[in-house]
């Protein structure tokens, strides 16, 4: 439990990390909305100087699209919303670890940040293009794993 006293005793990289966790659980909302439409329960929020700018989850069903993915879409609603295509000051959140096609638009993104939750070592990007995205992006991986991962592990074991 975090408390007033245990809140003033901690470091910025502990205030990051209440961020983080706050903003990996809005993209566990859009993740809930996914399932709940039949789409592979992947979430994901673009943030910019602390608001949220962007919120989407996978629509590849809805729009018989492959490329339809959560990163995808909110990274096209965050660049429409700030009125430019860079959102190198920004940070996407996302439930599960980035394939490599969302890596490249990650990368052509500029994307400041990328923070997700679990990793996918079937289809993620670390496994098959360490280095797509930008060289500044700061990847921070591990957010809410657990509940990430449990959310996809029920969503396909309902499936089968």
């Amino acid at each position: 439990m975090i408390t007033q006293r245990s809140l003033a005793s901690m470091t910025c990289g502990d205030k990051m990390q209440l961020d983080d966790t706050y903003f990996m659980k809005q993209a566990l909302v859009e993740a809930g909305k996914a399932a709940a439409r039949g789409e592979v329960p992947v979430g994901a929020v673009v943030v910019c100087k602390e608001r949220i700018v962007a919120r989407a989850h996978n629509l590849t069903e809805a729009l018989n699209d492959v490329t339809a993915h959560a990163e995808m879409q909110a990274i096209t609603a965050a660049a429409n919303v700030l009125g430019g295509k860079y959102l190198n000051e920004c940070t996407l959140y996302v439930t599960v670890e980035p394939c490599v096609m969302c890596a490249g638009a990650i990368a052509w993104a500029q994307m400041g940040r990328l923070v997700f939750g679990a990793a996918d070592e079937k289809r993620g990007f670390q496994r098959y293009a360490a280095e797509a995205l930008h060289p500044k992006t700061v990847v921070v991986s591990g957010i809410l794993a657990d509940e990430c991962s449990r959310l996809m592990k029920e969503f396909f074991a309902a499936k089968r």
